[in-house]
């Protein structure tokens, strides 16, 4: 037990089943209680080389080497420790399978609420977001500042979340000190049938910026390209790749300039190129677009607005 988290007790609660099923994960049946499939950590193109031995409650990805238990399985597919991961399993425990179909079928795309409330109270002025380059217009443009109003938002910055039409369904809080997470949505979350600033970059153009966080989405938004969408991370799941596919015929990705980011956006251009125009800029070692001026970020558009992958 850490930090009051019975890891084996969550474990023990959670199925890998019900992850599968949480994420929209596919997989062919191989045996009895085993599966396979793409797989949903890195997005690669092998067909069978994720494997999920549901009887073990194990899973093991044999291209990019990802496996063990449902603590691993969360880590890995939200980019988090084992004790955040930890922490957003025993929030699901809520969660569960009936039955073991023959197939591991992606669910029926959810419908995402919009929320019956708005915070009122938003520090825009805030100096975190003047010391990660944010301007007070655009800070005050994406609702985005630290919330002085009561309640369990209380304390971190918060970051309104809409749907493709406008409609605010989340508040993401990002801490402004050392506190961990850094980052906190709500339990259940539909992280991955959500693409962030959609609504804003809808009908604008028929290409978009591709980035990884909010405030790599902020900052180029800031430089004065407005058709521009985050992903909340560095994997693109399948409803978003549908989601971009659907309104979009050029994407250019601007992932972070480390190794994480390249190998992303080498995966997801292998998995858009067949369907639109891809165009992948790579930055320089360790740059991330957040940490870009506003010229740095329409210089390296320009320079390769026309250098498709």
């Amino acid at each position: 037990m850490v930090s009051g988290l019975d890891f084996q007790s969550i474990k023990s609660r959670v199925t890998l089943e019900t992850l599968l099923r949480h994420y929209h994960v596919e997989l062919q049946r191989s045996g009895k209680d085993q599966y396979r499939g793409c797989c949903p950590i890195h997005g690669g193109d092998g067909q069978d080389a994720f494997h999920v031995n549901l009887d073990r409650n194990i899973f093991h990805c044999f291209a990019c080497g990802a496996g063990g238990t449902v603590l691993d399985f969360v880590a890995a597919m939200e980019g988090c420790t084992l004790f955040e991961a930890a922490r957003r399993l025993q929030a699901m425990r809520s969660l569960s399978v009936t039955s073991k179909p023959k197939k591991l079928v992606t669910e029926r795309k959810r419908f995402i609420a919009p929320l019956k409330f708005q915070l009122t109270g938003i520090d825009y002025a805030h100096p975190y977001l003047a010391e990660r380059g944010i301007a007070e217009k655009t800070a005050m443009e994406f609702g985005v500042g630290f919330y002085v109003g009561p309640g369990l938002m209380h304390g971190p910055l918060v970051i309104p979340i809409h749907t493709a039409s406008g409609e605010l369904i989340a508040y993401c809080g990002r801490s402004v000190d050392h506190t961990q997470p850094r980052y906190r949505v709500p339990p259940g979350f539909p992280k991955s049938e959500t693409v962030f600033n959609l609504h804003r970059a809808a009908g604008t153009d028929s290409s978009v910026v591709v980035v990884e966080g909010f405030f790599d989405c902020m900052k180029v938004h800031q430089a004065g390209i407005r058709s521009v969408v985050a992903l909340m991370g560095s994997a693109l799941y399948e409803p978003q790749r549908q989601i971009l596919l659907e309104r979009f015929r050029r994407v250019i990705l601007l992932l972070d300039g480390d190794s994480t980011g390249r190998k992303a956006s080498q995966v997801m251009a292998h998995r858009l190129q067949p369907h639109c125009s891809v165009q992948v800029i790579r930055l320089a070692n360790g740059l991330q677009p957040d940490q870009m001026t506003a010229e740095d970020i329409r210089e390296v558009l320009q320079r390769f607005a026309n250098d498709d992958y």
